[in-house]
């Protein structure tokens, strides 16, 4: 088992809170730091009182924390927390570099673990999607993973996923990674699985960025659902 130590975990202010449009009485992003023998990994963590199941947000190469779309993993960060799913966005430790980043995944995971989350989401951006199809592989308690324009460097284990849930997103427009990449990995993957491209939208898919938010939203509910969470 790794060993995971907080090294720092700190609330928001609380006019960053107002700034989030959230209610200071009740839930607050906290920002933790997991310390690993590859380097401290950056977290924000958005609880949801007495939840088992969490999403973890993995952006692309360079990392980050909000995600692509105008900051689509922050914003559904904030959301999900009313319908009961805590979320952690993770940055990696060392950005770019592939297994280490999968290893920071895996110990989110175990951080996660260690707060009595039994069922957790992975969603990855580029880089990061196939960050989360590895790590899902790899982890027993991920129940199902998205991938939003998603490499195929890192992603053919996808198969070994099943039969967990994989959603792929690709946009047509694409110039970073062609859609041809989601389509491939569709096609090395097992069901359950579901491929949606979206047309006139580029590699951060801004352009659908109104119809992603309920899209990814109603699909992660569903999917802790169906794993009777």
């Amino acid at each position: 088992m790794t060993n995971i130590s907080i090294v720092r975990q700190s609330k928001f202010t609380k006019s960053s809170l107002k700034h989030l449009n959230m209610d200071t009485a009740s839930f607050q992003p906290k920002h933790i730091v997991l310390q690993s023998v590859r380097g401290n990994i950056e977290c924000i963590y958005h609880n949801a009182p007495e939840s088992s199941h969490c999403v973890i947000w993995l952006c692309g190469a360079l990392g980050g924390l909000d995600g692509p779309s105008f900051g689509i993993f922050k914003m559904l960060s904030e959301q999900l927390v009313d319908d009961n799913i805590s979320s952690l966005r993770l940055h990696y430790s060392n950005p770019g570099k592939f297994e280490l980043c999968v290893q920071d995944t895996l110990e989110g995971i175990e951080y996660l673990k260690q707060r009595n989350i039994i069922q957790i989401a992975l969603v990855g951006h580029s880089f990061g999607g196939a960050v989360a199809i590895q790590a899902g592989v790899e982890s027993t308690l991920v129940k199902a993973v998205v991938g939003l324009a998603s490499q195929t460097f890192g992603a053919q284990n996808v198969s070994l996923l099943s039969p967990r849930p994989l959603l792929l997103i690709h946009g047509e427009r694409d110039r970073n990674l062609p859609s041809h990449c989601s389509e491939l990995i569709y096609k090395w993957a097992k069901e359950p699985k579901k491929l949606i491209m979206l047309k006139n939208n580029g590699h951060f898919l801004r352009e659908a960025h109104h119809e992603l938010i309920p899209l990814l939203k109603r699909w992660l509910i569903n999917s802790f659902k169906e794993n009777q969470v």
